[in-house]
Parts: structure tokens; sequence; C-alpha cells
């Protein structure tokens, strides 16, 4: 695939994926449900394999690649999710992976990657550092690359988690998910479209990351510079790709502060019990700085992840 992914492409995936990841529970809270006066499902991909969404996309691009791109592995640059799903991909394949990733990245998601055998090059924490490096990499290895969402088939990976979530929990009246690179958000939005058309979909973002916003607003790609951000999943850019189906199935794109982030993760944690990354928390934190109308609607979200670094928590 080198277009927009399909309905079929979508449905294809969810086939290919399912021996080798968890359909992941939906889960509510009464609590929160009551202390924000709306119905939130929490489609829990921090109970993931390999603890985050990107299992999904990862599987399904790794097992949809002809045997002879596979021959010399395959390669790609990630802050750590992507990277430990492609890992694990690449090892339940019977292939190597090449991971470039930034010094800065959360020390659990380093070690993620080592677990599952890929082999690191460490970069300089921005995207030119991360693309000039992985040049390097695909050079010296003649492995493919597989970008961590700028890809079809890892946008119709990704799509997967939103469709469960309608097939688990019905019609929403909105579907949420973070956006960094936009691989999720795709997804879910091309997901949304295809089976549930009438639901809006918001995503939402770091402001201190807020290139997505401003590129949605603009209607021009900005590219995110220096981005100082405690969702270290989010400071990606939008991909050529992931840009213009957002611009088209994507409703809404809000910003949050950091404080409400590190407040929205916290909540997470204390009342639901489940262990959450900061990522992850982005879309809560928007409902918490009202920063769209929430009230007694009917709101899914995509939990993106939950590898934390247990000794460097936020508070």
């Amino acid at each position: 695939m080198t277009s927009i992914p399909t309905r079929k492409d979508i449905l294809s995936a969810s086939k290919i994926i399912e021996p080798y990841v968890h359909r992941t529970p939906v889960l509510s809270s009464e609590n929160l449900n009551h202390l924000l006066d709306c119905q939130l499902f929490f489609k829990c991909e921090n109970l993931q394999k390999a603890g985050a969404f990107k299992s999904r996309g990862a599987v399904n691009a790794v097992f949809t690649m002809d045997a002879d791109l596979m021959k010399n592995g395959v390669a790609t640059h990630s802050s750590g999710n992507h990277a430990a799903a492609l890992s694990r991909a690449a090892k339940l394949r019977g292939i190597k992976a090449h991971i470039v990733m930034p010094e800065n990245s959360s020390a659990v998601k380093i070690e993620a990657v080592k677990h599952y055998g890929g082999n690191i090059t460490f970069c300089k924490s921005n995207l030119a550092s991360r693309e000039e490096t992985l040049k390097l990499v695909l050079k010296h290895t003649n492995a493919t690359e597989v970008h961590p969402y700028n890809n079809p088939t890892i946008i119709s990976g990704q799509a997967t988690a939103a469709k469960e979530l309608c097939e688990d929990s019905g019609a929403f009246d909105i579907i949420m998910a973070p956006v960094g690179g936009g691989g999720l958000l795709s997804g879910t939005a091309l997901a949304v479209n295809y089976f549930s058309p009438k639901t809006i979909v918001i995503a939402a973002e770091p402001e201190q990351a807020d290139d997505a916003y401003q590129s949605f607003y603009q209607k021009k790609f900005i590219p995110s510079l220096n981005p100082d951000t405690i969702a270290d999943g989010l400071r990606t850019s939008l991909g050529s790709l992931t840009f213009p189906i957002i611009q088209k199935y994507v409703n809404d794109i809000v910003t949050v502060s950091e404080v409400a982030i590190i407040r929205a993760m916290k909540l997470i944690w204390e009342r639901m019990k489940i262990i959450v990354e900061p990522s992850s928390a982005v879309p809560l934190a928007a409902i918490l700085e009202n920063k769209f109308e929430y009230k007694n609607k009917k709101i899914g979200i995509i939990i993106s992840g939950g590898n934390v670094d247990l000794d460097n928590l936020p508070w």
C-alpha cells in the first residue's frame, strides 16, 4: 500500500495481527464519570504486547512484508514504543531489528528494545538527527525501513484499536487519541470513518509540542522544533501520509498544559489503578482543562501505552 488505508486494509490487518497481539480491554470508572459528568471508556493499549498500541502496526508491517525485503532485517527511528514493538515483531518473524533512538529516551523503553533483541544506535533528540542516523544505519545494514507512523501498513494496524473499541462498546459521541507523528490518530480517524461514521474524532497534544495543532489549523505542515514535553511519545512531527488523513478525517485538535498532563496521568493511576505513560494521559488532560464540550457525552479514549520509568515519575 502506498496510499490511504481502506476499510478492507484495516479488516485485513485485524486478521493478520490477531495471533500476536492482545484484544485489549475497555475500562471505565464510575468515579471519573461522576467527577467529569460524562461517560468515559478507555481502550487500554497500556496492556498491549510491548506495552503500547505500536505492537499493532509493527506486527502488521512485518508480517505483510515480502521475504526479499526482510532478508536484511528492518530498521526505524523511535523514542521507544515503536522501537520495542518493531523489535518484538522482528523477533517473531526471525529477522533483525536495527533501532535509532534519541539519547534522552526513557530508560524503560531502552531496556524494552534490548529485551526484544533490537540493535540500538543512539542519536540527538531532534528529527534531523534521527533521520540522518537512520540513513547511516540503512546504508550499513541494507535493512528495510519501517517508519514509525508514515507507513500505510503501520496506520492500518493502529486503526484496529479504535475498530475494536467501537465493536466492544458501541457507538460513541467522541473518540479521542493523542497525536505525535499521527499514526495512531490517522488510524483512529479512518476506523471511526469506516466503522462509526457519526462519531467525532478529537486529538489532544501538549502545548509544548503543538506542531500538529498548528499544522491542522494553518492547513500546512509545521514541523516539530525543540519540543519540550513530558509526553515523550508525542515529540515527533506529522508525516506526509498522516497529515492529509488528519486534515480530512479529524474534527478537532486541542492542546493541553504540562500540569494537566501530569494531573491526568496521576488521576488515572489513582482512580483506575492502571499504569499509563504521560502521552496516554493527554486526552484526559484536555477534558480536565475544558478544551471542548464533553458534558453528558459518551467518550472513548485510546490509552496509547504504559511504558513508564518507575524511578523517574513526575510527582
